[in-house]
């Protein structure tokens, strides 16, 4: 089973995939960890895609392709698409390749929240320098360090206010026809993502059928 996760950016959709892949085995592929991973390796793509996102701006279909093919190639398991694609256009060339491989997007799940808890989970939204890790200001035992490695935490360019509110715009603008795109071929899968991380994974697993045992 391949699915696509939509969402506001902070809708939790990557710790919704952490929990996918933890009790299903899928791969969780997410163009944000892809793009930083080329951005540290100091690649071309990346320094090219480093300076078009610090502009505000989303990185192109190709530049997005490109990194994903080269990651999912080899893959045989259920792959988990966060941050991909984001635009009709991305969501065809998609459903194009996997195609060639004789696969498809079997679900679009997408996780609702209101723009005034985006915000606020956004902007309270820290990482660790170190591994990486995220953590939220708001969170219950939350002490400024990281709990896995000791690690100082650090508010990341686009989970500024000013940037968060240019990045819903983005979705709105360019993300929001995806849904009706996925809608129209009886694909998408909406859940409450204002309940507890519990309770949202549940209503994913009812979404897809995996409460009921069916197969990846």
């Amino acid at each position: 089973m391949n699915i696509v996760l939509l969402g506001f950016p902070g809708a939790g959709k990557g710790t919704q995939a952490e929990k996918l892949v933890e009790k299903y085995d899928f791969r969780h592929i997410s163009t944000g960890d892809l793009i930083r991973q080329e951005i540290a390796q100091g690649t071309p793509l990346g320094k090219e895609v480093e300076a078009t996102i610090e502009s505000g701006n989303l990185a192109s279909d190709d530049m997005i392709i490109s990194i994903l093919v080269k990651a999912i190639k080899d893959e045989k398991r259920g792959v988990i698409f966060d941050g991909f694609p984001r635009t009709i256009a991305q969501a065809e060339m998609l459903d194009a390749y996997l195609a060639r491989r004789g696969a498809q997007v079997d679900a679009a799940v997408l996780i609702k929240l209101s723009e005034a808890e985006v915000l606020k989970r956004i902007t309270s939204r820290r990482v660790c320098q170190e591994c990486g890790a995220v953590y939220n200001t708001n969170a219950e035992g939350y002490s400024g360090k990281c709990g896995k490695c000791g690690g100082a935490l650090y508010i990341r360019p686009d989970d500024d206010e000013r940037s968060a509110r240019h990045r819903l715009e983005v979705f709105h603008k360019e993300t929001q026809p995806l849904i009706e795109y996925y809608e129209r071929g009886s694909k998408c899968k909406g859940v409450d993502g204002s309940g507890s991380i519990d309770s949202v994974f549940k209503e994913i697993e009812t979404a897809l059928g995996l409460s009921k045992g069916e197969e990846k």
